[in-house]
């Protein structure tokens, strides 16, 4: 069964509503693709026997970046390995940035030439029941070692991977495993390459310009779905609500993937376009890829749990930049639970009080 928002019933969506000319910008799509590098390659990769077969070609569409992790010093320790279960807890840090060049080739880093407008963590327990993916918002207040405070985005423009990894790990005390960069000018042509992709819209809703969507399920194609995730007036939370709409598009994107693995062309398609669009360590090979969705097949949409990371809302910095204030009251404990495997009991006890993506957005 699917999550409400993204239903599959035959004939219900509206291809025509809410179309507008959308420029190919790169803004605003950012919690959509990086989901995609890394729940529906770990999830979905190999659920189909063409997409197998060409993994090799597919792998040698992926870039893959220079050992991120080495050099970092003082890294948190690994989440304890249960004998009894065949797995361990994996850990993919996946960022969204305008763009992958010379991401893997620190001689030719400029700092400030790249930003990220999208961290996310996602952890699969070793018990494979469940995932949960934490966004962190790009302007939340943090040490950045060998900088001082400033926005978490910043990381990636003075360091680029390697920083970004130690400033996560450093504020979260989570060992990273795997990272993944994406960019976003095919993006659309994700969405697209799946025929488009099925989202509610619970009421009828308006920016008072170019953005309008009548209430009911439509058929988004990439420019519909990008247009609903990039409005930016008459949303309850703002730049918040934003985020939840990008987490529901992307919701929508696992659930056309899990219901069509076995449509050989559509996968193919699908997947040859995701790898055209991101950059890896050099260890998240295809073939780790393939042994994650193994022991993580039996996973559906509904065992995924998309959260924001825990804050008070805005505020200002000594310096006078808006800046997003972590709620570390609550992010600790969270953390903590990634870092134990344990976060599916830890969700699951404090729902009421996290930030999780609801079954029908705004």
């Amino acid at each position: 069964m699917l999550p409400v928002g993204t239903e599959s019933t035959p004939g219900s969506g509206d291809v025509g509503a809410g179309r507008r000319h959308v420029r190919k910008r790169r803004h605003g799509t950012r919690t959509a693709l990086i989901v995609l590098g890394a729940l529906v390659a770990v999830l979905c990769l190999g659920g189909v026997a063409a997409v197998v077969a060409f993994r090799n070609n597919l792998d040698s569409n992926i870039e893959k970046l220079a050992d991120p992790f080495e050099g970092i010093q003082n890294r948190p320790e690994a989440a304890p390995s249960d004998p009894a279960l065949p797995n361990e807890a994996v850990n993919i840090l996946v960022l969204g940035s305008d763009s992958r060049i010379s991401a893997g080739d620190p001689s030719q880093w400029k700092a400030g030439a790249q930003r990220t407008d999208a961290i996310m963590l996602v952890h699969l327990p070793a018990d494979r029941k469940s995932a949960q993916v934490v966004s962190f918002p790009r302007d939340s207040w943090v040490p950045i070692p060998g900088h001082g405070e400033a926005k978490i985005n910043a990381a990636f423009s003075y360091g680029g991977p390697a920083l970004m990894i130690e400033t996560v790990e450093q504020l979260t005390g989570v060992r990273i495993d795997h990272f993944a960069l994406t960019d976003f000018t095919s993006f659309t042509s994700l969405t697209d390459a799946l025929g488009g992709v099925q989202i509610r819209i619970p009421e009828d809703i308006s920016d008072g310009k170019k953005v309008q969507f009548e209430a009911g399920v439509h058929i988004m194609t990439g420019e519909q779905a990008l247009a609903y995730t990039r409005q930016r007036h008459g949303l309850p939370n703002g730049d918040f609500g934003r985020a939840q709409r990008q987490q529901n598009w992307m919701r929508s994107i696992l659930a056309k993937v899990n219901n069509n693995r076995n449509d050989v062309p559509l996968m193919t398609s699908f997947f040859t376009a995701f790898s055209q669009s991101v950059a890896v360590d050099e260890q998240f090979t295809m073939d780790r890829i393939q042994n994650l969705y193994m022991s993580a097949r039996g996973l559906s949409t509904n065992d995924v749990a998309f959260l924001t990371a825990p804050h008070n809302g805005t505020g200002r910095s000594a310096d006078g930049q808006s800046i997003v204030v972590l709620n570390r009251e609550l992010l600790d404990p969270l953390m903590a639970s990634f870092a134990s495997d344990t976060a599916a009991q830890f969700v699951e006890e404090n729902k009421g009080v996290l930030t999780v993506l609801p079954a029908t957005v705004k």
